[in-house]
């Protein structure tokens, strides 16, 4: 890639940056959000009538761009280094932004924000949230130049065939890694915090083991909601692992990055968490994400069945 192609790059990427930040200020006016956060809070109102100062809007704004950025970047290189083309991209790409942004990070806040929330807001989140990737999958993909298609690859895609037996244990270690994932960066990350446990109104019982027996005995259908979580990721992640044209470390990274980028949002002022938890979760969700997409893109991105299995599996697909 030479200069004029870089200089080109960035500026779309950019622009792609600003029709993010417009696209949330659409679905956000579309779903009704920017009315409903403007209610009142637990019997505290935030005043909307109140217009914030100029220099508050501008920094504001700055910071939406900004988060948005970031998480445009990451697309672009989702979508550059995919050998789909069109529709099919954009769908992968819709399927991912909604899925892990939206649908994954929402299941959250219907288990530990219901009251902290006004009522309706939560579908109304995963209305923004559609709305939001609906629009920018189709952009982002005519932008970038992959809206139509492109030459076929000579050589077959053999990603993400694997024999049941595979997919069994792949998942089953996955499921696992997130839950024990989960609630380590929880608890040693975001439980240490006075700040979190007093925004959820809950103490430290001392130790790990002491939290997890802790959860076990008041609701262990938390572990398997985690689990569940875990196949969600996997099946919103899957199309962009299909179409990555790299090698498995960098679909690893890919996929890491893609889990990860969302947590920035926790920069963003909000006025349902005090600025102190958001941070600890940031702290908390971003290595998580990342350490775990990369796990999950690794792991399905290449075949761990022996040669002589992979062709008796091949012979019956046959």
């Amino acid at each position: 890639m030479n200069a004029k192609q870089i200089v080109t790059l960035g500026l779309k990427v950019i622009s792609l940056a600003i029709i993010l930040v417009l696209c949330f200020m659409v679905a956000s006016a579309v779903s009704g959000l920017t009315a409903t956060a403007s209610e009142s809070i637990d019997g505290q109102a935030v005043q909307a009538s109140a217009e914030p100062s100029p220099a508050e809007a501008g920094a504001s704004l700055l910071g939406l761009f900004w988060v948005s950025l970031v998480e445009t970047v990451v697309l672009t290189i989702v979508i550059l280094r995919s050998r789909g083309w069109g529709w099919k991209l954009v769908g992968a790409i819709f399927l991912a932004f909604y899925g892990v942004n939206t649908v994954v990070a929402q299941i959250e806040s219907l288990v530990y924000l219901p009251d902290q929330l006004p009522p309706g807001m939560i579908p109304q989140l995963f209305t923004v949230g559609a709305i939001q990737a609906g629009l920018f999958s189709r952009l982002a993909v005519l932008i970038l130049g992959k809206i139509r298609r492109g030459p076929e690859s000579p050589t077959p895609n053999p990603r993400l065939i694997l024999p049941a037996g595979e997919w069994a244990w792949k998942l089953a270690v996955i499921a696992i890694a997130c839950v024990v994932l989960y609630y380590s960066f929880g608890y040693f990350v975001a439980w240490k915090n006075p700040a979190v446990q007093a925004y959820y109104g809950g103490i430290d019982p001392g130790s790990f083991f002491a939290q997890i027996a802790g959860i076990w005995a008041t609701s262990p259908w938390m572990f398997l909601l985690q689990a569940l979580r875990a196949m969600l990721w996997v099946a919103f992640s899957l199309p962009v692992i299909r179409m990555h044209q790299g090698r498995p470390w960098e679909v690893a990274v890919t996929v890491g990055l893609l889990f990860a980028v969302w947590t920035v949002q926790l920069l963003l002022p909000n006025p349902f968490m005090p600025p102190a938890v958001a941070r600890a979760h940031l702290v908390e969700t971003a290595p998580f994400n990342l350490i775990f997409g990369c796990l999950v893109g690794w792991l399905l991105s290449q075949r761990h069945t022996p040669a002589r299995a992979r062709v008796k599996y091949a012979e019956g697909l046959s």
